[in-house]
């Protein structure tokens, strides 16, 4: 791979050297090129120019993944503008906001994407253009001139991502050309692929992690990246998986998460003779290689790097994929790092429960170390690091520290041959009551990793340690199978075991306090394990929205409800006067 300082200069080496690869596919669709991909550029780009839009200017980028998302992506930053993409997942008035905060001018959005849209920003912008064929959608050119490109430097801004924001609203991180370029070097002395290796994308591209791991670094190599027009469900996945055969694949923690407490863990314990024999270190491991190897013909077979990262992945799940002979990596970084920071490879020796070496380039040190546990926030210097936050100088400047290191917000600790190791969130951190550092995250890996459990979140309330938990739909619904068959009822009889059904659920309330109880500190102990009947807010990045959950915001709604409890009480008092 030739090194890169520009993104303008990333696509003009890939263009010139890889001309007849296929760089985008669309599973089911098109094939892509890309010397094509080059073509498609510069067409999109005389369409920019030709509304008036010049080097500096903002354009959005709102759309589901297509071939078409990174042509997009390519015209606005080698042009000299600077690209906006925008999380899906965003609420309509959050998308409203977005683009009117981030100054946009032009927009690229998809079909269904463009009905979260209000008219009066659709009106705001001076061209909007379909993603999936690179139509016109609306145009103002009354009285513009035609806009001026230029070849960006290294230095000068190639994009905004806006964070999904898990305890504030988002903020515009600003990345240059050098941030992303320097990234993708980075990774290729990390874990090099070349020309020979085929991506299948199932994480959104506006996601840093997808973007630049998963579109810009294949493409820096000449490797094809497929994508799929559907979301990522089973029925859609696996037979994308069987036709594509990816050498390469990156996914979240929560994908392989679900698949091993569905597919593995659920099968291993779902009676007393398989528990026993999975309860065997040596047996257990068996029973791993073997559903890993049916696994990897799941994943197609040609898997050598299973990418995981944009959240902190459950011990247990990673010790199967140890065990399993997964050739998985975990990825450390933050969409302010452009994004790597750390990573540990298929290649590397495994040390559970760490984010692997960090990045050759860049420097990581701990800050405000606590001298009993050696933790401390882990701050980097880096040439992928953020210029600051857009339009917020004082997010900016709490960013990093005075001597120009980026603040990660995260707790952790480097072992002694320098591999990192992340605790939890600095903003998360519980303080015990003899002044002790609980750590949430901690203690809700140990909660997800039980079958009836689909995700949790610890939370502090009148001083004591209380888990919310969201139950496992699928695993409710097979004990409520066997309950009916010990019971002798069908379901339309299940409204009379209502009574025996509560008390079955306190039952495995108690019993999950009870293991996790048994699996963490003393002081990192829940008193109570109280049940979320929907899933968890989250954010676009599938990140729990912690404040919604805090004491003061359930306090908050516990208030709203007694008011409005108290008001219908006294509207029904009024009507039954009259």
């Amino acid at each position: 791979m030739r090194a890169s300082n520009t993104l303008y200069e990333l696509l003009e080496n890939s263009i010139k050297e890889y001309s007849d690869n296929v760089a985008y596919s669309m599973f089911g669709g098109e094939d892509v090129t890309y010397a094509e991909v080059g073509k498609r550029v510069a067409a999109v780009q005389q369409m920019l120019l030709d509304a008036g839009l010049s080097a500096g200017d903002k354009v959005a980028i709102l759309s589901s993944n297509m071939p078409n998302w990174g042509v997009c992506y390519f015209a606005v930053v080698t042009a000299g503008m600077i690209a906006v993409p925008i999380l899906p997942d965003f609420t309509e008035a959050e998308l409203d906001m977005l683009i009117s905060h981030s100054e946009a001018k032009a927009l690229f959005v998809s079909d269904k994407l463009f009905t979260k849209l209000s008219k009066q920003t659709v009106a705001m912008l001076d061209i909007v253009i379909r993603t999936k064929n690179l139509g016109i959608i609306s145009q103002r050119t009354e009285g513009k001139a035609r806009g001026v490109s230029r070849v960006p430097r290294p230095d000068d801004l190639a994009v905004i991502i806006y964070t999904s924001g898990t305890t504030s609203r988002p903020k515009g991180v600003m990345l240059t050309h050098y941030n992303l370029a320097s990234n993708v070097n980075m990774m290729y002395g990390l874990f090099p692929i070349d020309s020979n290796d085929s991506m299948l994308s199932v994480l959104p591209l506006s996601h840093t992690y997808e973007c630049t791991v998963g579109m810009l670094y294949p493409f820096a190599v000449g490797g094809r990246v497929t994508y799929l027009e559907k979301p990522p469900t089973a029925s859609i996945l696996l037979p994308a998986l069987r036709e594509v055969r990816p050498t390469c694949f990156l996914i979240v923690p929560l994908i392989i998460e679900k698949i091993f407490r569905s597919q593995i863990y659920a099968k291993f314990t779902s009676n007393a003779f398989w528990r026993k024999v999975y309860g065997n270190d040596f047996l257990r491991r068996q029973l791993h290689r073997m559903a890993g190897r049916r696994l990897m013909k799941v994943f197609g077979g040609r898997l050598r790097f299973l990418g995981i990262g944009g959240a902190k992945l459950n011990t247990q799940v990673e010790q199967f994929l140890v065990e399993a002979n997964i050739p998985y990596a975990i990825g450390y970084g933050l969409t302010e790092t452009a994004p790597m920071v750390a990573g540990a490879v298929p290649a590397m020796p495994r040390k559970v429960g760490s984010t692997g070496l960090p990045m050759k380039g860049l420097q990581v040190r701990l800050d405000n170390v606590n001298p009993e546990t050696q933790q401390g926030e882990i701050v980097i210097n880096s040439p992928s690091m953020m210029v600051g936050y857009y339009k917020n100088e004082a997010a900016t400047a709490e960013a990093f520290t005075a001597d120009g290191w980026f603040r990660t917000g995260d707790l952790g600790y480097i072992d002694e041959a320098g591999v990192i190791y992340i605790k939890g969130r600095l903003k998360n951190m519980i303080v015990g009551p003899s002044g002790e550092n609980i750590y949430p995250e901690e203690i809700e890996s140990v909660l997800n990793s039980n079958a009836y459990v689909s995700e949790s979140i610890v939370t502090q309330q009148d001083g004591h340690l209380v888990a919310l938990i969201h139950f496992d739909k699928e695993a409710i619904e097979k004990l409520k199978d066997e309950l009916m068959e010990k019971w002798e009822i069908t379901r339309d009889d299940w409204h009379r075991k209502v009574g025996e059904w509560n008390a079955k659920k306190e039952e495995i309330k108690q019993e999950i306090m009870r293991y996790v109880n048994s699996k963490v500190n003393k002081f990192s102990r829940i008193s109570e394990v109280v049940e979320e009947d929907a899933e968890f807010e989250k954010t676009p990045t599938h990140k729990i929205r912690r404040f919604k959950y805090s004491e003061a915001a359930r306090n908050a709604k516990t208030a709203e409800k007694d008011e409005k409890a108290a008001a219908s009480g006294g509207d029904a008092a009024a009507e039954k006067k009259e």
